[in-house]
């Protein structure tokens, strides 16, 4: 089930553009994640910078999935 999931977003990274979209802005919210949390100490500023890139990122994950959801509905139907 994991590799045909993996080959599910491959194909709709290649198809889909609101899929490819999302992908994208998930992945630049990942990175600045990953900057915040290299830092040896975070600001208040950055604890709220980090809280709203995660719940954006949680975002963009929900809609992925669901695009994926539909495309399995369709697939099976």
């Amino acid at each position: 089930m994991e590799q045909y999931n993996e080959e599910l977003k491959a194909h709709l990274m290649a198809t889909d553009q609101q899929f490819r979209s999302l992908a994208e802005e998930h992945a630049r919210y990942h990175q600045q994640l990953e900057l915040l949390e290299a830092k040896e100490h975070l600001t208040l500023e950055d604890e709220i910078e980090e809280n709203r890139l995660k719940k954006h990122k949680l975002q963009l994950k929900d809609q992925m999935n669901a695009i994926l959801a539909r495309q399995r509905t369709q697939q099976v139907a």
